[in-house]
């Protein structure tokens, strides 16, 4: 239930105003994906949030940045035990040398896969990481050695501020990585993992989210996953 509803711009300016309007206590930024996540850090970066005594709940700042920041985010993983390709994160096209190919652009809090793409040559290389830096508002790309071809799997998870932690759904891609999510057939839930193999993502989901810091509400965790060739056995 609501008791107002604005159909507004979604921007800083306009959310002060309504914030100004409504005085809430808390702000919920884990509902509206990543244009209320970026949005949630613009109103604390700019002193609004304390202006108004407004908390933020369900993730904090420093949460949001552990799953928007590409570099944060990557090491946040390989501290909790999650696998995660080769990377490189650059803020400029001099970090780029020996960049091995095929590689995958990142840039950091973008929309939809904005900005990013698979390059396969030292001209898309540039290119695109040209491309991606201008386009996220920290001026941040992760560089990833490419998985294209692998089957990509979803796990919708909910997790509370202790840290327990459900799977409400899984999702199987039934297009392959180099397919953005976005744009990707899907099935509901996942018909292809042996359970031994769906377990060890379930395990790895919910220690992406506890580690990452989300607190309440749903999560979305994508993995990459290579089948094992079948044993002759």
């Amino acid at each position: 239930m609501g008791d107002a509803t604005y159909l507004e711009p979604l921007d800083a300016e306009t959310l002060e105003q309504v914030i100004a309007a409504e005085r809430p206590d808390a702000l919920l930024p884990t509902l509206g994906g990543q244009t209320a996540l970026n949005l949630a850090l613009e109103l604390h970066e700019s002193g609004v949030l304390a202006r108004y005594a407004v908390e933020l709940i369900g993730a904090s700042v420093d949460a949001i940045r552990r799953g928007e920041d590409r570099l944060a985010f990557r090491e946040t993983m390989v501290a909790a035990g999650v696998a995660v390709p080769e990377s490189r994160v650059v803020s400029s096209l001099d970090e780029l040398e020996g960049v091995p190919l095929p590689a995958i652009i990142r840039p950091a809090f973008t929309l939809g896969g904005t900005g990013g793409g698979l390059v396969s040559s030292q001209a898309e290389l540039h290119r695109q990481v040209e491309i991606g830096l201008a386009a996220s508002p920290i001026g941040q790309v992760l560089v990833e050695r490419s998985l294209a071809g692998w089957q990509e799997h979803e796990l919708e998870v909910m997790i509370d501020a202790a840290g327990n932690c459900v799977v409400v759904c899984s999702i199987e891609n039934l297009d392959p990585m180099g397919v953005h999510t976005g744009d990707s057939w899907t099935v509901a839930p996942q018909q292809t993992l042996p359970d031994a193999e769906f377990q060890r993502l379930r395990e790895a989901a919910f220690a992406c989210a506890r580690a990452v810091g989300v607190a309440t509400g749903g999560a979305n965790v994508q993995f990459a996953y290579e089948p094992r060739p079948a044993s002759s056995s």
